[in-house]
């Protein structure tokens, strides 16, 4: 698949990024991501974001998501989406849409004036995620186990739309939005390949279900 024209090439990816830590949200290659962005910090990160030609925001998990330190320890490995879409608000607020282009690991902390976090930016080890590439997908089981989570979570589905999904659309889009825990999101966005995520998506989800048979036995 040919890239868009405003998608950067690998080697034109910058030396470092901002990041935004908030932790239980994944970003993945290709995905969409909407944001609201309120704390003036983060409105001076994507103002400066939106100056520069690639208009990349990292997004990164804390490792201690309940600790409450002022400055989290962020795990190394997060992922740079471009800004395809952002709107003003009344509220003086900003609606994002971060679309995913590459994993990094994030290397030394730059200092900034601003108030936000801007980190050296290795990319080294991802320049396949730019890539579109097949990936092997054992839909029946995923269905089934999604269905019962699915029901389980409160969450409503359109399942003619799932099984028309592309394998790695679908991928993507459910790892992104399932409620797991910001660990097992971690594990998701650092396995190497698409078909390896599916694999833990799946594994992921029956373990959920079974804690769920488990905590329904021990009640009664």
């Amino acid at each position: 698949m040919a890239a868009g024209p405003f998608e950067p090439r690998f080697e034109d990816l910058p030396a470092s990024v901002p990041v935004f830590p908030l932790p239980g949200v994944l970003l993945l290659p290709r995905g969409r991501l909407p944001l609201r962005i309120f704390e003036p910090r983060y409105l001076a990160m994507t103002i400066d974001a939106l100056a520069t030609p690639e208009r990349l925001i990292a997004m990164a998990q804390p490792l201690d998501p309940d600790g409450g330190a002022k400055v989290p320890t962020l795990y190394t490995t997060a992922c740079a989406g471009r800004i395809v879409s952002f709107a003003e608000t009344d509220e003086g607020h900003m609606m994002l849409t971060l679309q995913g282009v590459a994993r990094l690991s994030l290397g030394q902390e730059i200092a900034t004036t601003r108030g936000y976090r801007r980190f050296a930016a290795d990319w080294s080890g991802f320049a396949d995620d730019l890539a579109v590439t097949p990936a092997a997908l054992d839909r029946p089981r995923l269905v089934a186990a999604l269905k019962t989570y699915f029901k389980l979570q409160g969450l409503s589905a359109n399942w003619e739309a799932i099984d028309e999904t592309e394998e790695e659309r679908l991928i993507t889009s459910l790892a992104m939005i399932c409620p797991l825990p910001p660990n097992e999101k971690q594990a998701l966005l650092e396995v190497p390949t698409v078909t390896e995520r599916g694999n833990l998506l799946i594994a992921l989800i029956e373990m959920a279900l079974l804690q769920d048979k488990g905590s329904d036995a021990a009640r009664h």
